[in-house]
This record gives structure tokens, sequence and C-alpha cells, in this order.
């Protein structure tokens, strides 16, 4: 399952805008093509099981129908030339997390060995949570560059050269012990000064609400725990507990901002008298029925 969620650049999720749903049979035989190919180069992107972020791309722009507004984030999966000829042709914005050194320029030097050229322009300071949720405070330097960004070598005959701005943001004296925060994004967003660096940042760091949506997903929804007998069924299942995930996501965002709105706000009467009818028969607290909050 491959999803879309939309959220506010404060983080409030608003919803689904594209699921897509598949089974690795159709993609099967591709890990023994890669002994024999480059897949990256011989392989349409459309049989890649990668595509699915194209699908999503051009879902999510068309059903929320202001492309100028949408910013399409991802991890280093989404590291994609495809996606990024994609937004360029849905005049949409994109902001990705790569790990590929793709050619720059003229061709004769790489996206790293550019960055290495441009001075520290800035400094940010964030707060990084170990797994014990205890808050550490880390610097980071701040590195950005536009610069013309080329195809692979195998496609540099079906698509053109486009024009981004790579960031990095590099953890200034990382401790012994821990491995220093690195992000290198690219996107083909105007970034002009420190302050449009972090808020770029800050735009990143919004990937990881798609983290809670998944987790509700599968530990509360228990959707991979299903019984179903066809892959239709179980699709169909997932589909409800989507909507319910993202519903309870939101749910538990607004009851961190705004503890004291009614519930009437969020939902309609009649769905909270059957969950009043149910904290009542597993005995919850009655406090626990009068705001967002439950």
């Amino acid at each position: 399952m491959h999803s879309s969620l939309v959220v506010t650049s404060e983080g409030m999720p608003l919803g689904l805008v594209a699921v897509k749903f598949w089974t690795r049979s159709r993609f099967k035989g591709t890990t023994a093509l890669k002994r024999h190919i480059n897949p990256t180069r011989r392989v349409p992107i459309e049989e890649k099981e990668s595509y699915h972020w194209l699908e999503n791309m051009r879902q999510s722009t068309a059903l929320l129908d202001d492309p100028v507004r949408c910013i399409h984030v991802g991890d280093r999966e989404s590291d994609i030339y495809e996606l990024f000829c994609t937004s360029h042709d849905l005049c949409t914005y994109f902001l990705v997390r790569t790990c590929v050194d793709r050619l720059a320029g003229d061709g004769q030097h790489t996206i790293a060995h550019e960055m290495e050229q441009v001075k520290v322009k800035g400094l940010h300071r964030v707060e990084l949570r170990d797994a014990k949720g205890s808050a550490t405070p880390v610097t980071l330097q701040i590195r950005y560059q536009q610069m013309t960004v080329l195809p692979p070598i195998g496609k540099q005959d079906r698509y053109p050269a486009l024009q981004f701005t790579v960031i990095h943001a590099h953890e200034r004296d990382v401790p012994p012990g821990r491995t220093g925060i690195e992000w290198k994004l690219l996107t083909n967003l105007p970034v002009r000064s420190r302050a449009q660096t972090i808020e770029k940042l800050d735009w990143y760091v919004m990937r990881w609400k798609i983290e809670p949506f998944h987790k509700i997903l599968k530990s509360g929804c228990k959707a991979e725990d299903s019984k179903l007998r066809t892959a239709d069924r179980l699709a169909n299942l997932t589909s409800v507990f989507c909507i319910l995930s993202w519903r309870i996501f939101w749910l538990t965002m607004i009851s961190r901002c705004a503890r004291k709105l009614r519930p009437t706000r969020c939902t309609h009467q009649p769905k909270l008298n059957c969950s009043s009818v149910w904290s009542q028969t597993c005995r919850l607290p009655h406090r626990h029925r009068r705001s967002c909050a439950t």
C-alpha cells in the first residue's frame, strides 16, 4: 500500500488524497532481472514498483485542484527523476530527500562536488529526541544552491535537464558514539535566504506525519491481522481502516491544540451518542466523555 496524506504546514492532517494497493506478484522476477541488466536504464518507470510515487502525485494534484499550493514531500525512496519531471509537467512542487548523487551543471561533476564549494550560509538549532523521548539541542550547518540537475545517463534522450535547489543540512560538533544528522534535500521551490531554507527543513519534517497514521492503521486497527481470503476484500477493509486511522489521528491532533473545543465541532451528535454508550459499557470515567480529547 502506498498512501499520500495531506497535512498543513503546522502539521494538522487533513485527510488522504491517494491510496494505491498492489501485490508483489506483479513485479515477480525483478530481483533476478537486476543481475543481468541495469533497471535504471532499461526498465520503464511504468513497470517498476516506484511508479506508484508518480501515480499518487498525479492523483493528489488532480484531486486538490490547486497545483501551485501543493508540495509533495517524500523520503529517499522518492528520489526518482521521473517524479521530478512529473512535478514539472503538473506545475506543482516537490521536496525530496535524496540518495542519488546526480550529475549537475555541464555534466562534468555531481551535485555533491558542487555543494562542497558552497559556503555555510547559516545555522539552525533543532531538538533531537532519542528512543526515550529525551531532547538534545543540535546545531545544523545550512548550505543551499540552485543548479542544473541532469537526468541519468541512460535517460538523457527522454528527459530534460531541470533547475532545482539543493539544500544540505549537516550537524556541527557531532558527539562521539552517535551518527550525526545529515539531510540532503532537492526541491523546485524557490530558496533565496536562510529563512526560506529553514522553512523547507520544517516542511520536510512534516513527512514523519505519515508514520503515526501507519501506526494507527497497523497497531490500532490491526489491518495486517485480517484473515480475509482475497486481495480485493483485504483492500476494501484496509480502505475503511485508512479513513478511520486518519480520523483518529486528526482527533488526536485537534485534542492537543484545542482541548476545550466542543465535541460537536468535530463530529455529529449521533456519533457522540454511540461513543457515550460505548464508554459507559466499558466503564470509562465520566470526564473522558466531555471533550475532543477523548
